[in-house]
Formats: structure tokens, sequence, C-alpha cells
């Protein structure tokens, strides 16, 4: 059985980034399977309840007021469209649902509309999550008693390229709110942004950071850069797509009890390097046509691509990783030597 590291260090995690991918592979298929069923993925949506003229300069990130993107501007959704969003993703097998609002940090009268959203979503009898910006202890202690489930705060990249990308709020204002949340009771999710421009090293030193946090996330999201037309990262050079599913397997490894999430740039994905993704221990995605502000893969093309892998949805309230998972006897192989 894996055991749970916070001590990983970053020449260990370049180490197995390295490795030959036949092999990375297959030693993030033993920790998934540990702790897993390989064949169902948590399916998350995602809903943006306010969109656009976010102070922060993130480079990447279309809703930024700092870059010239065509993007219209929306106020803070009411709360009964939000709900019928909640229910529609629901019926259409979601079991968690994510809401993220284009803020620096919540106000206290906006903190109070969306804790009456956390209430209207779990009212459907979905999980909650939500990315809101950075948070005070007592912000996350009043969305913890609102009966928030997750809070998304990623870290986005290393710390020594940070400053590259962003240059209105600091790395460790980003690990203060995830302290923030922990301290509070809720599940933390938190991730990174791959393909803007960052060395492999850059990207160990992103996965050290996670996986040595004083609680491994609950959910890590791994983003593919989408690069938007007047963001500052447009035109940057794409990503080897193995480079990606080689993160995506090393974060399996370094956080077996984790659900690595497939998340922003899918669209961009052919149906087999997400295949590659799943096998190297991704089992979350989101579903829905919209991450934000940025496109999604259209439900049928999940739907069918799930059915072509035999891949099922997680049912609310199965997902745990505190049992192993016991291959069935029609996919146990031994070995008889060669033919």
């Amino acid at each position: 059985m894996s055991r749970i590291r916070n001590d990983w260090s970053v020449e260990e995690i370049e180490s197995l980034l390295g490795l030959p991918f036949n092999d990375l592979i297959f030693a993030a298929q033993r920790a998934h399977r540990e702790h897993f069923d390989p064949n169902r993925v948590q399916v998350s949506t995602l809903l943006s309840i306010k969109t656009g003229a976010c102070p922060e300069d993130c480079g990447y990130c279309p809703q930024s007021a700092h870059h010239d993107v065509e993007l219209e501007r929306e106020r803070l959704l009411p709360v009964e469209e939000v709900r019928a969003a909640a229910r529609a993703a629901r019926d259409q097998g979601a079991t968690r649902f994510c809401m993220g609002a284009a803020w620096r940090n919540p106000t206290d009268r906006n903190l109070e509309r969306v804790i009456e959203m956390v209430q209207a979503v779990r009212d459907q009898g979905l999980e909650t999550c939500m990315t809101l910006g950075m948070l005070t202890r007592e912000q996350a202690a009043r969305l913890a008693e609102a009966g928030l489930d997750y809070y998304n705060h990623n870290l986005d990249t290393s710390p020594e390229f940070y400053g590259e990308i962003i240059s209105t709020r600091t790395y460790e204002d980003r690990l203060e709110t995830l302290d923030h949340v922990r301290t509070a009771g809720m599940s933390v999710c938190t991730g990174g942004i791959l393909g803007m421009g960052e060395s492999r090293r850059d990207r160990a030193r992103l996965l050290q950071q996670l996986a040595n946090l004083p609680r491994q996330p609950e959910s890590v999201p791994i983003n593919q850069l989408v690069q938007v037309e007047g963001t500052p990262l447009f035109g940057v050079d794409a990503l080897d797509p193995f480079e990606f599913v080689r993160t995506v397997a090393t974060a399996r490894i370094l956080m077996p009890k984790s659900h690595v999430r497939l998340s922003a740039g899918r669209t961009q994905m052919s149906d087999e390097m997400q295949a590659l993704c799943f096998l190297a221990g991704a089992n979350s995605v989101f579903y829905g046509e919209q991450l934000l502000t940025t496109p999604n893969p259209e439900m049928a093309r999940d739907q069918t691509l799930f059915t072509r892998l035999g891949i099922e949805p997680e049912q609310a309230g199965t997902g745990g990783a505190d049992e192993p998972f016991i291959a069935s006897e029609d996919v146990r192989v031994e070995h008889r030597g060669q033919a």
C-alpha cells in the first residue's frame, strides 16, 4: 500500500518525471488501483457565477481587467439561476457543482449571497465547491458552517516561476488561503496549469508544493493552458502531450488518495491523450460545454469516450479513497511464459 508522504524532494519528483514512459505509467496505475476503481471517474460541473473585471493580472486569464479580451462582464448571478443550473447538472450525471467568481477576494456582502447559493446547490443533492479568490480565516469558517464541501484555490505553478505569471498576489497569499480552508474543515481543491512556458523542474516544484502540504489536497485539478488572444500567454509554445501525461502520472504517485482532475484544455486533447491521462491516474473531469470562460468538450463527446473506454461516472458518496480496489477475475493476468 502506498504510504502518504509529505516530505518529497524536488530531485525525487524530477526522477519520477524522467522515468521511461511505460515504467512511469505502470507505477501510477499501481498507486491508482490501491485506492480507486480505475474504471470510474468523478464528474463535476463548473459555473461562472460572476464573470470578468477581476483586478488580478494572471497572465493566462481572460477575466483579468488588465487584459484586452473580448469578454462580456456579468454581475453575480441570481440564486435561482444557480439552482436551475445545479439541477440540470445533477440530471446529467454530475455529483459535484463548482462555482467560480472573478474576485480578488469576496466582500462580506458577497459572501452572504454565495452562502445562499451553497445551500441551494446542496438542496439538489450535490457536493459543493467554490472558487472566490483569497479568503480570510473568518470567511473560510463561515463557508464551512454553511456546508461548503470543497474550496478551490490553485497554486498555478512553481514558487520560482510564479512571478512570471502573476504580480498582484503572492504565492504565500495562496498558501495562506489554503491553510484557512484546511483549518475550517473543508476539503481542499488545488492544482496548477501546465504549458505556460515553465520548465520540467517548475512542474516538479509545483507537485512538490501540493504533495507536501500539511494535508494532501482531496482534489488536484491539472489544467492545460487554454490560450486566449489578448492575454500575455497567447502564442506561448504548446506543451508536449506526453509531458502533460507524465505530470498526471507523477501527481498520482505522489498523491495516491487524491482525485486528480483533468480540467481546462480538454478541448485541445485528442481522445487518445485523454485515455492516456486516465491510464496515468486521472479520475475526475469537468462535465459541460463551458469552464468559466473557456470551452469544454460537449457532454455527448465525453459520454462516447467513456463508453469506448469502459469508464463509468462515480456515483454520489462512492468516490472515497479508503478501500483498495480489487480487480475482478477477468482482468487478473498470470504470466505463463512466452507464446
